[in-house]
């Protein structure tokens, strides 16, 4: 008898107006996630000045809240089966509370560090528990929902970006931002609770164990979409300095393209999911993501690297909510495993990326490393066939 990937939870029990609110809340707790991610990220900079850190330690510290991250979301899937997702979702929003002004303002690696790991473990904590509940909303509504939950993560971390920035420019202080920054997340956490599932896993079967079978594709799949993500995130500008020759003032054009067809993409996804189908959007957006990455490296000029970062972000847009929803539809293993075993599998690959594309350029060449991630997102697109949705 295959096992269930989903309990009756409260999403399949109650009427459409409550379902509705649900949507809302898990909307909502994507955006907390997005909110959290751009404020950090706004603070990077002022954190090495601060601490008086070369780039290998920064380097070190970063670590820190991916290992936060990658312990916090397997315990958190447990709990989430054993004691329910607010429990889960109470204790990661606080520890983001608790981080956040000690990262806004800690001068030693000494306290960076503890806070960075408290900041990453709250941030899995609700990553791993907000994409249960997508699981469970997604099921009880019988329509592709998860695309437009991750875009408003990406919305949340867009503008948080655009918000962190200019709070900083106007001489808020790091200290300032990051309240403002919490006042949205409460405010947030606030108008989601009353959507907040009770339950959204099987209690059948271990609460953690090592992921096989379909749990173990999905993963690795989620893993090269992650880590091209993430090598966007940090190579992109490099590559337009160094290989094209852009200004460094305009560097960011990269990421701003993939950030921002990346955004558009989830938010219609769920349309674009219902018309093509979760197979057909892991080929096409393999192979468009795997075309982007190739023609950043096979044209010469900044304007056609940049527009090939665009379709890397186009490409990779609607795969991961894809991939989460076949985790949650898998009977292999019951979602309060399979669903924290993808999320760590993302988060690995976000940690490997940048370091594993700095080896093979450092061995090759820059354009090569990203020609070596163009095939694996072919591989990308090749995988869907082996998954049923």
């Amino acid at each position: 008898m295959p096992m269930p990937t989903l309990a009756a939870t409260d999403a399949t029990a109650r009427a459409p107006q409550s379902r509705r609110a649900e949507a809302w809340s898990t909307r909502a707790l994507f955006l907390i996630v997005g909110i959290g991610t751009a404020s950090w990220a706004a603070l990077v900079p002022y954190v090495k000045v601060r601490a008086g850190l070369g780039e290998g330690q920064l380097g070190l510290l970063l670590l820190c809240l991916g290992v936060g991250s990658l312990f916090a979301m397997p315990l958190a899937g447990a709990a989430a089966a054993r004691i329910g997702l607010r429990p889960v979702l109470i204790g990661g929003t606080a520890a983001i509370g608790l981080a956040l002004p000690v990262l806004a303002t800690a001068d030693r690696a000494a306290l960076l560090a503890p806070a960075l790991l408290l900041f990453g473990g709250g941030m899995g904590m609700v990553d791993c528990a907000m994409n249960l509940q997508a699981v469970a909303v997604e099921r009880a509504a019988g329509r592709p929902m998860m695309s437009g939950f991750h875009g408003l993560y990406s919305l949340g971390s867009l503008v948080g970006a655009l918000a962190a920035g200019g709070l900083l420019s106007v001489g808020f202080g790091t200290l300032g931002m990051a309240s403002v920054a919490l006042a949205a997340v409460a405010a947030l956490f606030a108008a989601a609770w009353p959507g907040i599932l009770a339950r959204a896993a099987t209690s059948g079967g271990p609460a953690f164990a090592i992921p096989r079978g379909a749990v173990l594709l999905i993963g690795l799949l989620c893993c090269i979409v992650f880590l091209t993500e993430g090598s966007v995130l940090d190579w992109s500008a490099v590559f337009l300095v160094q290989d094209r020759h852009l200004e460094p003032a305009l560097a960011a054009l990269g990421y701003a393209a993939f950030s921002v067809t990346m955004t558009v993409g989830r938010l219609a996804g769920d349309h674009i999911v219902a018309r093509l189908g979760r197979q057909r959007i892991l080929l096409l957006g393999g192979l468009c993501a795997a075309a982007g990455l190739a023609l950043t490296v096979a044209v010469t000029t900044w304007q056609a690297t940049v527009g090939g970062y665009a379709l890397v972000g186009a490409g990779c847009a609607n795969i991961v909510p894809v991939l989460f929803t076949a985790a949650g539809r898998q009977t292999a293993m019951p979602a309060s495993v399979a669903v924290p075993a993808v999320t760590t599998f993302g988060y690995a690959g976000v940690l490997a990326g940048p370091a594993a594309i700095g080896f093979i350029a450092a061995a090759t060449s820059l354009p090569a490393a990203f020609l070596t991630l163009a095939v694996l997102l072919i591989g990308v697109a090749a995988g869907g066939r082996f998954l049923r949705f």
